[in-house]
């Protein structure tokens, strides 16, 4: 009887593993470059006569917003920088009147940031308002808005 069985002769397995490990990559390879990933950056900083002309530009009636288009920066940094500077801000909210006609048109199917276009103001001023006056709001897939908390 012979007990040799399928391992007795390992010396075919070894050459085959010898053979298969000449072709896995050594150990001396180098890695891939690590990628390379940009700084954060610095807010962007205006010289001292671009505060002067955005704050002209603030006085005579462009928004905070407008401004940051105009700038390169966000909106709060103009509002940072027009209460750095002492200049009184305007509340640019909506009239009962504007209020009617945003309700008119949200509920003709336009967006909130279309009748907030339309009307001057953020989109969510115009949102604000439509919950104040109890309009139930849509999602942006026009499908009614649950409330947090509210009942699904």
């Amino acid at each position: 009887m012979d007990f040799r069985g399928a391992y007795s002769n390992i010396k075919d397995q070894v050459r085959a593993l010898e053979e298969l490990r000449e072709k896995l990559p050594s150990l001396d390879t180098p890695e891939p470059p690590s990628i390379e990933r940009d700084r954060p950056r610095r807010a962007r900083q205006l010289h001292a006569d671009q505060v002067e002309q955005l704050i002209a530009a603030y006085r005579s009636g462009a928004t905070v917003y407008e401004l940051g288009d105009r700038f390169g920066i966000e909106r709060r940094t103009v509002s940072n920088i027009l209460h750095r500077h002492g200049v009184a801000m305007r509340r640019r909210g909506l009239s009962p009147e504007q209020v009617d006609d945003a309700i008119h048109l949200y509920n003709l199917g336009w967006s909130l940031a279309r009748v907030g276009d339309h009307l001057g103001v953020n989109h969510t001023t115009v949102l604000n308002k439509l919950r104040e006056r109890g309009i139930p709001t849509r999602d942006s897939h026009g499908r009614p808005r649950v409330e947090a908390g509210g009942a699904r």
